[in-house]
């Protein structure tokens, strides 16, 4: 246990439970080039790669390796890394991944406002391809900085990348219209679904797909969910998505499921694409053309 600057005990960040090491087989079938676009890896050496202490809770390590064979597992081809939160700014590990992996990943990264044009550079070389604002779990960077990251990387062709609650969108909307970059709302907007798509949370991510050309992740639907383990309620949800702009949906696992209670299947979470997207084109379109669009992956064959 640590202490705050007032000398009061301060309680260690929870720690996380791990990923289920078996999972559901595939009920529909996984196009060539399916992709992955959010998991997270974290190293097993923690000396090496220190965790920040404003963190909001403590994972256990998902290695390369782990990551790679959940990949496989779940008959993904290509996989997203998403720079995580207990990390901070520091992007040490998941570039070390992507620079040994140039075809097969790509990554998000999280950087302060004051990262330099080399920094940007060097990550872009590694195939990163967007930075992410997140305002939900300590580590984060938040709104104050949206503007200035968007303008940097503009020249890169990248997208900014949003975990936040949905129902800060409309407050935010002015703001967001005019940034000179795309933005990726990650797990469906990370609202509850019992709030309803005619709630202005969920009406703000609408209008942000279908007028402003941003894209949504239809991830984490346990985060966002009140039946835990089929998570029915976020079948409209998740259509209601896919039918505003089937061209600018993602999908993506969320592995290794940090912060949670009780532990998801990750092979049941893929199955839902197929509940939410009956059509095999459109979840073609899901799994393959879309992110082979937004994080410039080689077509596949």
């Amino acid at each position: 246990m640590t202490s705050t600057p007032s000398g009061l005990p301060q309680q260690e960040p929870p720690l996380c439970l791990a990923p289920l090491p078996d999972m559901d087989a595939a009920t529909f079938d996984i196009p060539a080039g399916a992709c992955d676009t959010h998991a997270h890896v974290i190293a097993t050496d923690a000396t090496a790669y220190p965790l920040v202490p404003e963190r909001s809770y403590t994972p256990p390590p998902a290695s390369e390796s782990a990551y790679l064979a959940m990949l496989k597992q779940t008959g993904m081809s290509r996989g997203v890394l998403v720079q995580i939160s207990v990390y901070g700014t520091d992007n040490r590990y998941m570039l070390e991944v992507l620079r040994r992996h140039p075809d097969q990943l790509r990554g998000i990264g999280v950087v302060a406002p004051t990262v330099t044009d080399a920094e940007l550079e060097a990550m872009h070389a590694a195939g990163v391809r967007g930075l992410r604002i997140n305002v939900l779990f300590g580590g984060g960077i938040g709104f104050d900085a949206m503007e200035t990251l968007a303008h940097r990387i503009a020249d890169f062709g990248w997208h900014m990348q949003f975990l936040l609650d949905a129902r800060q969108l409309p407050e935010l909307l002015p703001r967001m219209r005019k940034l000179p970059v795309p933005g990726v709302v990650d797990h469906m907007g990370h609202m509850p679904v019992a709030e309803g798509i005619h709630s202005a949370g969920f009406q703000a991510l609408q209008h942000l797909v279908q007028d402003h050309g941003w894209w949504v992740k239809l991830s984490g639907a346990y985060r966002i969910s009140e039946r835990f383990d089929d998570f029915s309620d976020v079948v409209p949800w998740a259509q209601a998505l896919i039918d505003t702009a089937p061209d600018r949906m993602l999908w993506g696992s969320d592995w290794p499921h940090v912060h949670l209670t009780r532990m998801v299947n990750t092979g049941r979470l893929r199955n839902q694409l197929a509940l939410w997207a009956p059509d095999a084109d459109i979840r073609h379109r899901i799994l393959v053309s879309n992110p082979e669009r937004l994080y410039g992956f080689a077509p596949s064959k």
